[in-house]
């Protein structure tokens, strides 16, 4: 691909933007010409710095038949250009005492480096240079292709949990792309093609759909500087914004599913209902849901499920979990392992019966207030490390959100109201919406076996 002749400093211009209810210190974002948006985040404790590129596309905005060439073109991103040969790239970040790596998910795919902050020059004209010149050669794509398809035999055709966890999103999603899962369909991935891995990157990685984070030991100006030079120069493409999705219909029926597996030790119960997302300028029902998973299961000793499931003997474990960045209505999951001796129909029984008096009561009070000084507090730690906080803005960028509504996240959720989460969990606890799934052994375990906390997330491939 062609890049164009390098722009004069005098064409990067800062984001016109509202005045902004609160900036930390150290924050700072601006535009280039090109529409590259890019984020800094100061942090001078350690001379280090992060590198992260987030395309804003994903496994769900692929074509219908063509499921994982977002995760595919990924791997084929580290093939090199003209001026890199293959795994050049990550070769020359670990010489110079770095790290690299990427990931895709539903809504976005990420590229970033961890190095010391006198490298970022070189990272960045790396970075810049695949984003304009990727190469990929005729031997290459095939040999990648069996590596992806490998990935997806290791931690999706070998587990029965991931295995479980992609036929329930299915059965979730009647009609949206994340009822697909992120590293694709095996008998789609066996078709991809070279030609079809350049129709993506040519269709879709551009500066324009794309949001630069810097983290570290970095100035804003140097930032800009060094920005304007590497990635300025690169062409936008008018037709690289996300298109619109296929959405989803209004569900009116509960649906259960079942799957019996000679591989899992013991019964787990996931339970999933369509939920809102987090949206620019309207996080208010997205926090009350963050609120509620942790009210619901977020200690294992004071939670309300912990406190009528697993002290009183019904359950070994529960889980809430809840994610709001993302494009589109997410949703809201529950899950639970039965104690032994328990049945799961009593297990699900006893559930049912917390969920409806917690619909019922609401939230306590004070159990509320000390969950919300818990997620302050873990908000507060979260500063402590300059790749958390560069996830947390680009993943904000990539989904949609505003610089805004990043930084005004924690008062948002210190504003949740009881009224709040009482709306929040008829939403999602008493959802027509849902869809309760049982992983089953074959016979019962004579002894309880860990559970995978990733059972309910399966929406990342690397």
């Amino acid at each position: 691909m062609t890049i164009l002749t390098r722009l004069a400093p005098l064409a990067l211009v800062l984001a016109a933007a509202p005045a902004l209810a609160y900036m930390p210190k150290g924050i700072s974002n601006f535009t280039l010409n090109n529409g590259l948006e890019v984020v800094v985040i100061e942090d001078h404790r350690a001379p280090v710095v992060v590198q992260m590129l987030w395309y804003r596309i994903g496994s769900a905005d692929e074509q219908p038949g063509k499921s994982g060439i977002a995760h595919y073109l990924e791997h084929l991103m580290f093939k090199g250009t003209d001026k890199l040969g293959p795994g050049e790239l990550s070769r020359t970040v670990t010489a110079n005492g770095g790290m690299d790596n990427a990931f895709t998910s539903y809504d976005f795919t990420t590229y970033f480096q961890r190095i010391a902050s006198d490298r970022l020059p070189l990272v960045m004209e790396m970075e810049a240079d695949r984003m304009a010149n990727l190469k990929i050669g005729e031997d290459d794509w095939q040999a990648e292709r069996q590596v992806v398809l490998e990935e997806r035999s290791q931690r999706t055709d070998s587990d029965p949990g991931a295995q479980f966890s992609e036929e329930r999103n299915a059965v979730q999603f009647y009609n949206h792309p994340y009822g697909r899962p992120v590293i694709g369909w095996r008998q789609e991935m066996e078709r991809l093609t070279r030609e079809d891995a350049i129709a993506w990157y040519d269709a879709h990685y551009a500066p324009n759909a794309a949001v630069l984070v810097i983290a570290g030991d970095v100035t804003a100006d140097k930032v800009r500087e060094l920005a304007q030079d590497h990635y300025g120069p690169v062409p936008p493409k008018p037709d690289a914004a996300r298109k619109a999705r296929p959405q989803e219909p209004i569900q009116r029926s509960p649906r259960r599913m079942e799957r019996v597996d000679p591989r899992v030790a013991q019964p787990v119960m996931i339970r999933t209902a369509i939920a809102p997302e987090r949206n620019r300028g309207d996080q208010q029902t997205a926090a009350a849901l963050s609120v509620l998973a942790d009210l619901l299961a977020g200690s294992s000793q004071t939670s309300v499920l912990a406190r009528d499931l697993v002290l009183t003997g019904k359950a070994l474990y529960v889980n809430a979990f809840y994610d709001g960045f993302a494009v589109d209505p997410t949703s809201f999951a529950l899950s639970m392992v039965p104690a032994p001796g328990v049945s799961n129909a009593e297990a699900e029984a006893a559930l049912d019966a917390a969920l409806a008096k917690f619909l019922a009561d609401g939230p306590d009070p004070a159990q509320l207030e000390r969950v919300k000084t818990r997620l302050r507090a873990a908000r507060i730690y979260a500063q402590d490390s300059a790749h958390g906080r560069a996830y947390d803005y680009g993943q904000g960028l990539a989904t949609g959100l505003s610089i805004e509504d990043v930084n005004d996240w924690p008062d948002i959720l210190a504003a949740v109201t009881p009224d709040d989460i009482r709306a929040a969990a008829q939403r999602v606890l008493d959802s027509k919406a849902s869809v309760t799934g049982w992983l089953l052994p074959e016979t019962l375990p004579d002894a309880p076996q860990p559970v995978s906390a990733d059972a309910t997330n399966p929406g990342k491939a690397e």
